[in-house]
């Protein structure tokens, strides 16, 4: 295993803050084993522009949206859009109230939205965010290509730190592996060279984290193979022969990322043992 590219602070000591030219972090309070630090709800405007762009807006915790609208008026802009990487609550839950407060439309895939376009240049006076579809994480998982930054905004597709949950049903193996092969061919030729992720720091080596991400993932199908060769028929099987390095703290993700690696195979006729629908874990 290539080890992980090193973060742009020390373990424990993410606060957010402007990060580039025209993206500032604001870190929710929200903690814990899947949010890691919290989330990042990115401000994002053109240097002088006088309307700016949210994307997730975090959890509908007040004093976390009175945080990110200070930052907006530092800036002296107004919010024009707010967008979501996808739509779990610790992205999304915020988007409504935040959408009440500044008038500004929300955006997104799927979830009674589907008015983000692959391909497609959101545009705010001067700043241009082009959609890039990556689901795989969820089905409607997206993130944005900042390239007057080199900035790569990934939502929880790619994280500061530690690897992401397939979060099976609605998270699906064989789409984020073609969305990891996406991000390579984004990231290679150097003209992306950050990733502002959904938690965790500023990535400085987009291209090396994603080669992680991606060697990380064949590793952990491998072993997944080698725990149903053992004999392993269901996620809690694979689970206690191929996640011991795991802490507990992150079993239910893991059990996730199990259930859709087990799908994949059983897809390809490698495995015909149980897959059971599994909640989704709470922060």
């Amino acid at each position: 295993m290539i080890p992980a590219p090193e973060p742009s602070v020390p373990l424990g000591q993410w606060r957010g803050g402007p990060h580039t030219p025209r993206a500032t972090c604001v870190l929710a309070p929200n903690a814990g084993p899947m949010t890691l630090d919290g989330t990042n709800t990115w401000v994002l405007a053109e240097p002088g522009s006088t309307a700016c762009v949210i994307l997730d807006p975090g959890p509908d915790d007040a004093g976390h949206l009175d945080a990110v609208l200070a930052v907006v008026a530092e800036l002296g802009a107004r919010v024009t859009q707010i967008l979501l990487t996808h739509g779990h609550h610790d992205h999304a839950e915020g988007a409504p109230a935040l959408a009440a407060r500044t008038g500004a439309p929300i955006r997104a895939v799927g979830r009674g939205h589907d008015d983000l376009a692959a391909g497609e240049v959101v545009r705010a006076r001067g700043l241009e965010l082009r959609v890039e579809s990556t689901p795989g994480h969820t089905a409607d998982s997206v993130s944005f290509i900042l390239a007057a930054d080199q900035a790569l905004l990934t939502g929880d597709t790619v994280l500061g730190r530690g690897t992401t949950v397939v979060a099976h049903p609605d998270g699906e193996l064989a789409a984020y592996l073609d969305s990891l092969d996406r991000l390579r061919a984004l990231v290679g030729d150097g003209d992306i060279v950050r990733i502002l992720p959904g938690h965790g720091p500023v990535i400085p080596d987009a291209a090396g984290m994603v080669a992680f991400y991606r060697l990380h993932r064949r590793e952990r199908l491998d072993q997944v193979r080698a725990a149903v060769a053992d004999g392993a028929g269901d996620v809690e099987g694979v689970l206690t022969r191929a996640y011991a390095d795991v802490p507990q703290s992150v079993w239910p993700a893991a059990r996730l990322s199990i259930a859709a690696q087990l799908t994949y195979l059983r897809d390809r006729g490698e495995y015909v043992g149980t897959i059971a629908d599994l909640p989704l874990p709470s922060d």
